[in-house]
């Protein structure tokens, strides 16, 4: 038999036990600082606070009505316009509070130029809000 210079007699085998005294010392100091900080959690100052009845507003901005057809004609609210008035209803619509939302309609057969010049004078005249309307390919 081989002789180690660590081993000795007593040494038969590896423990099996799990020490639990650390275990037991860390739960019982976890007990203590929950017990510490929870009345701490639930401390509040109670004040008596004025209640005020308020309603919300939903007041949703009106909507502007703009179609381009197919030879570039403007109609603004269904109504023919020129460049000179859509600048002017454009400048009177930013004035507005809260500011309308242009729902722009646009003929599949305009050049894309009028669209753009339309988007552009919007911008211009202070308004932020343009919607495209489409209509989606029936399935036929």
């Amino acid at each position: 038999m081989a002789m180690s210079p660590f081993a000795s007699e007593e040494d038969d085998g590896m423990m099996s036990e799990i020490n639990m005294t650390p275990l037991v010392d860390v739960m019982l100091v976890l007990l203590i600082i929950f017990l510490v900080t929870i009345p701490a959690m639930h401390h509040a100052v109670k004040i008596d606070l004025p209640h005020a009845s308020s309603q919300p507003q939903d007041e949703k901005p009106s909507h502007v009505n703009v179609a381009i057809q197919a030879d570039g004609t403007i109609l603004w609210d269904d109504q023919k316009i020129d460049d000179a008035t859509l600048n002017a209803r454009i400048a009177q619509a930013a004035q507005q509070t809260p500011q309308p939302e242009i729902h722009l309609r646009a003929d599949r057969k305009v050049a894309y130029e009028r669209v753009a010049d339309l988007m552009s004078a919007a911008q211009a005249g202070g308004l932020t809000k343009i919607g495209f309307v489409t209509e989606p390919k029936g399935g036929k």
